[in-house]
């Protein structure tokens, strides 16, 4: 089979080393490596879906799912940390929302991938 008429990048070392080249950077993988393992906490996905959704206080978030006050702000600190989620203040309240439409397009993609593959 000839380089011109194969799909397969080991057939053609020029295409790999393109496709090598267009890696991220180490910081850049590490960073989404990050991001990667703080979806792994379903808390931290819940909160994303419910602030993909619209903004809201910690109080709100607690009634949504059940779960203390304490866990909450344990897992709204490492989103923000990650620079996933943002909080502004409001009066006496902290209110969270998602800090861009990246997040938010990775949130919809996500689900979107998940269900699309149950069906």
């Amino acid at each position: 089979m000839s380089v011109e008429n194969s799909n397969h990048v080991c057939a053609d070392p020029t295409c790999l080393d393109d496709r090598v080249r267009h890696l991220p950077s180490e910081d850049s993988i590490y960073s989404m490596c990050k991001i990667f393992n703080a979806l792994q906490c379903t808390t931290r996905l819940k909160i994303l879906f419910l602030l993909l959704q619209g903004d809201l206080c910690v109080k709100a978030i607690e009634d949504a799912l059940g779960i203390t006050q304490s866990a909450i702000s344990h897992s709204l600190k490492n989103l923000r940390q990650l620079d996933l989620v943002r909080v502004r203040k409001e009066g006496r309240f902290a209110v969270y929302y998602l800090a861009d439409e990246h997040v938010e397009l990775l949130m919809s993609m996500c689900r979107e991938h998940v269900e699309e593959i149950k069906q």
